[in-house]
C-alpha cells in the first residue's frame, strides 16, 4: 500500500477538491467567523468576551474520485489486487482524483467595542488544495502490460495532469456592525509555503512488450516543484518563510427589512511566492520501464518515470503562484415553526466560485434548531463535476461553547468506510458515479466577562464607533448606530 500511495503521489497526486463549509453558515459559530470575516461571533449580553478554541483542531477533509478507475484503486486499496476491467485504454478517458484539507489549529478572538459591534482575532491554519485528471490508462499501467496489446503504440493516453500545493496561514480578522442592517469583515493573512508541484504531461507514448515484460514510454511536458531541504519529513510541515504570501478575505452582511441575512465573500485571494531554490523542469525524453509483471512494479514505474522528468537537471528561480480563492453569496431566513418557539427552521441558498478554476457549488442548507441549543442541517449540493452531494451536521450551541460534526458527503463517507472496514465486500469493486468522503469538526469555548450592553451593564461605555463605522459615516453621511 505504500508503495503504492507513493506512486500516485508523484504521477497523478490525491489533490483538492472544490468543496465549502456550507452547514456553517450564518451559524455564529467561530470557525464561520473566521471563514466569513464579517460573520460576529458575540452576542452583547449574552457572550463572554474572549473565544478560543484551546488548540483543539477544527477541521474540515475532503475526499472526492470519479471516474473508471474507482474499481481498479479501490480494489488495490482494500483488496490488494487490481480490478482493471472498468478501463479504457483508447479513447483516453479521465479521472478526477481530489482531496482537500482546511484545518484551524489557532482561533483566538476578542469583542473589541461594543460601539461598533467590533471584533477582533487571530488565527492559524494549515490548508492544501490542488486539483488533478489522470488517464485510464496511467492507472492500468500500474498493473503491468495485462491491459495493453503487446507491440502497439499508445500515443496521447498517458497526458496526466496535477497541481498541489499546502500552506500555513497566520491571519487578523476585523469585524464592524456600520449600522443596523450592514455588517463588514476583512481577514488579512501571511501565508508560509510548505509544499508546491504541478505536472503536466503534454504529449506521450508507450509501447508495451509482454514477452519482454517491459515497456518503452516517452513523455514530454513540464514539471515544478516548490524548495525542500532535502527529503521531506513531518518537520517540515513547520511553519518557515523561505516561500512567503500574501492574502485577504473580504465579507459582508446585510439584513433586509424581511429578516432576509444576505452574505457576500471573496475568500482567500492571494499568492506565495516559493523560494528562489525552487526548481522547474521542462522533459522530453523516453525510458524503457522492466518488470512490470514483479511485484515491485509499482517502483519500478515510480523510479524510471520521476529519473525521466527529472532529466535535464531543471533550472532553479522563484515562481509565484496564487491560492485557491473563491466568491461565495448566500441568503439565509430564519421561521419558527412552532408556538413555543422550540424549533426553528433556517434554510440558506449558497453558491460559491472558484475564482481562478472552473470549480462552481450550489447547496441549500436546512438547519433545524431546537430549544436554541440543539441543531440538525440537512445540506444537499451539486457541483460542476455533476456530482450531488448531500451533506448532515449535527451542533450543540450555546452562547459561550460550541460543538459540531458532520460530513459534506455522507452517502460516500459510509460507503467508503465499509468498504474498509469490511474488506471483501463486493461494492469494493463497484463502479459508480463517483467515490468520496468528508469530515469536519469543531470545538470553541468563550471565557471572561460578559459583554453588556450599556442599558443593562453596571458601567456605561463611551466609546466611540471603530475606525470603519466612522469612515462609512463621513461618506455615507449617516450617524445613527
Amino acid at each position: 500500500m505504500k508503495k503504492f500511495l507513493l506512486v500516485l503521489l508523484l504521477l497523478f497526486f490525491f489533490v483538492k477538491i472544490f468543496a465549502q463549509q456550507f452547514s456553517l453558515l450564518n451559524t455564529g459559530t467561530l470557525y464561520d467567523a473566521f471563514e466569513n470575516p464579517s460573520q460576529r461571533a458575540f452576542i452583547p449580553d449574552t457572550s463572554k468576551q474572549y473565544a478560543f478554541n484551546f488548540f483543539i483542531p477544527n477541521f474540515n477533509a475532503n475526499f472526492f474520485l470519479s471516474g473508471d478507475a474507482q474499481a481498479t484503486l479501490k480494489s488495490r486499496a482494500f483488496l490488494n489486487k487490481y480490478d482493471n476491467s472498468g478501463l479504457a485504454i483508447s479513447p483516453t478517458k479521465y479521472n478526477h482524483v481530489t482531496e482537500n484539507v482546511n484545518a484551524y489549529i489557532l482561533m483566538f478572538k476578542w469583542f473589541a467595542n461594543l460601539k461598533g459591534d467590533e471584533e477582533m482575532g487571530v488565527s492559524w491554519q494549515l490548508k492544501s488544495d490542488g486539483k488533478a485528471l489522470l488517464t485510464d490508462a496511467s492507472v492500468a499501467a500500474l498493473n503491468g502490460t495485462g491491459s495493453f496489446n503487446s507491440g502497439q503504440e499508445y500515443d496521447n493516453v498517458l497526458n496526466s495532469h496535477y497541481y498541489y500545493q499546502t500552506y500555513h496561514q497566520i491571519s487578523f480578522t476585523y469585524r464592524e456592525k456600520f449600522n443596523k442592517q450592514l455588517q463588514f469583515g476583512l481577514k488579512a493573512s501571511i501565508l508560509a509555503g510548505v509544499e508546491y508541484q504541478k505536472l503536466n504531461i503534454n504529449s506521450s507514448s508507450a509501447v508495451f512488450d509482454k514477452a519482454a515484460d517491459s515497456a518503452l514510454v516517452a513523455l514530454q511536458g513540464h514539471y515544478a516543484a516548490g524548495y525542500i531541504p532535502g527529503r521531506f519529513t513531518a518537520h517540515d510541515y513547520l511553519p518557515t518563510f523561505r516561500s512567503p504570501g500574501l492574502s485577504i478575505s473580504l465579507g459582508a452582511t446585510y439584513h433586509t427589512e424581511d429578516n432576509v441575512i444576505i452574505q457576500g465573500n471573496i475568500k482567500d485571494l492571494g499568492f506565495i511566492h516559493w523560494s528562489p531554490l525552487s526548481h522547474t523542469y521542462d522533459f522530453d525524453g523516453s525510458t524503457a520501464i522492466y518488470g512490470l509483471s514483479t511485484p515491485q512494479r509499482e517502483d519500478s514505474v515510480y523510479n524510471k518515470l520521476n529519473k525521466l522528468i527529472h532529466a535535464t537537471g531543471g533550472t532553479a528561480g522563484s515562481f509565484t503562484t496564487p491560492i485557491d480563492g473563491v466568491a461565495e453569496l448566500s441568503a439565509s431566513k430564519s421561521f419558527w415553526i412552532d408556538d413555543d418557539e422550540q424549533f426553528r427552521y433556517s434554510p440558506t441558498l449558497a453558491v460559491s466560485k472558484e475564482l481562478f478554476y472552473q470549480g462552481f457549488v450550489a447547496g441549500f442548507v436546512n438547519s433545524i434548531q431546537y430549544q436554541k441549543k440543539y441543531s440538525l442541517a440537512i445540506t444537499p449540493s451539486y457541483d460542476d463535476l455533476k456530482a450531488f452531494n448531500l451533506g448532515v451536521q449535527f451542533m450543540m450551541q450555546t452562547p459561550n461553547w460550541e460543538f459540531y460534526i458532520g460530513s459534506d458527503r455522507i452517502t460516500q463517507s459510509v460507503s467508503l468506510a465499509g468498504d474498509l472496514l469490511n474488506k471483501n465486500a463486493p461494492n469494493v469493486t463497484m463502479n459508480s458515479a463517483y467515490s468520496g468522503m468528508s469530515f469536519f469538526l469543531g470545538f470553541s469555548l468563550k471565557l471572561g466577562s460578559v459583554v453588556e450592553h450599556p442599558m443593562n451593564a453596571s458601567t456605561i461605555p463611551t466609546g466611540e464607533k471603530g475606525f470603519l463605522g466612522r469612515l462609512w459615516s463621513r461618506w455615507f453621511k449617516t450617524y445613527s448606530n
